[in-house]
């Protein structure tokens, strides 16, 4: 289903030759829904300020009236973002859908899929969070090691080796940004127990040893299960997810699936700008996923 003006959305797709039979073209504006969904908007406490006409032009809104249809469950999935700024697709997410119940952190996950084989699971890293929380708690930390793992396993059937990263490999919990990410791995590991999900964690932990086997041995921890072999990478703030993300793209031309919203009631995904049609497919995929094993994540998910 595409949402927005039908004339346009016809015209660009004859124009790339793209054929639209089996393509749901909804345009807000002409929806038998739109009043059920102004109705919708009315009754949440953030457009509660808002008259009559303020929220009806924001149900018009295409990302809005998305959310609303993911609501309503006449969508299972969502994808945003290729056209606006992040704020645009994230914002009703957030305000519309809102976290699963006993989920406290809504972040982010991005799929990386290199050509070095030998990287991650079959060149795949599940990278979190590099899309939504700026400076995690390490509760949020926690948090997003544990649904990015729980993903990473119900996409691949690989064991999640998770990678709480650093700075520094074991360093001295003096410094303060070296507590927060041993006391996240600790809580992270109790988390994973309580979830029944079998998955290796180590923090803190510098993406070299986590990556490399060699660099593991030299600095002393070949022994843990993790180094060397990591294919989920938890960043300790979103200045490194975003720009490690980014960079690995742009330098090694992997492709790159997502941001995939994580902690949702509903699967959905806010894809960049410089998103590619390939990056988008790749998104729909996952999301696709998530939507039809949906029931059993929340599941799992209900303990946090």
């Amino acid at each position: 289903m595409l949402i927005g003006d039908r004339a346009r959305i016809k015209d660009k797709a004859a124009k790339l030759g793209i054929v639209t039979k089996g393509i749901r073209i909804i345009e807000p504006e002409r929806s038998s829904e739109l009043d059920k969904f102004v109705e919708d908007l009315k009754a949440l406490p953030k457009y509660s300020n808002l008259s009559d006409e303020e929220i009806r032009q924001t149900a018009l809104d295409p990302n809005v009236f998305a959310t609303l249809m993911l609501k309503r469950k006449q969508a299972n999935a969502l994808i945003a973002g290729a056209t606006d700024k992040a704020s645009s697709a994230l914002r009703p997410l957030f305000q519309i859908i809102g976290t699963q119940e006993g989920v406290k952190t809504a972040s982010s996950l991005l799929v990386i899929d290199m050509e070095a084989k030998n990287v991650g699971i079959d060149g795949t890293l599940f990278m979190g969070d590099c899309g939504v929380i700026p400076e995690p708690t390490e509760e949020q930390l926690a948090d997003i090691a544990i649904t990015t793992a729980s993903l990473a396993h119900h996409l691949t059937d690989a064991r999640p080796k998770v990678a709480m990263l650093s700075y520094s490999t074991h360093g001295n919990p003096r410094y303060a940004p070296i507590a927060k990410i041993q006391a996240a791995t600790k809580l992270a590991r109790e988390k994973a127990k309580r979830w029944n999900l079998e998955t290796d964690i180590e923090g803190d932990i510098q993406i070299d040893a986590a990556l490399d086997r060699a660099t593991a041995h030299v600095k002393g921890i070949e022994d843990s299960p993790v180094a060397g072999d990591a294919n989920v990478l938890v960043f300790p703030d979103l200045n490194s997810g975003n720009i490690a993300s980014k960079l690995i793209h742009i330098l090694s031309g992997a492709n790159k699936y997502g941001q995939i919203i994580m902690g949702l009631e509903q699967p959905a995904a806010d894809i960049s700008r410089g998103a590619t049609a390939h990056d988008i497919l790749g998104a729909a995929a996952i999301v696709g996923c998530q939507a039809i094993d949906h029931r059993l994540l929340l599941d799992r998910q209900s303990d946090l």
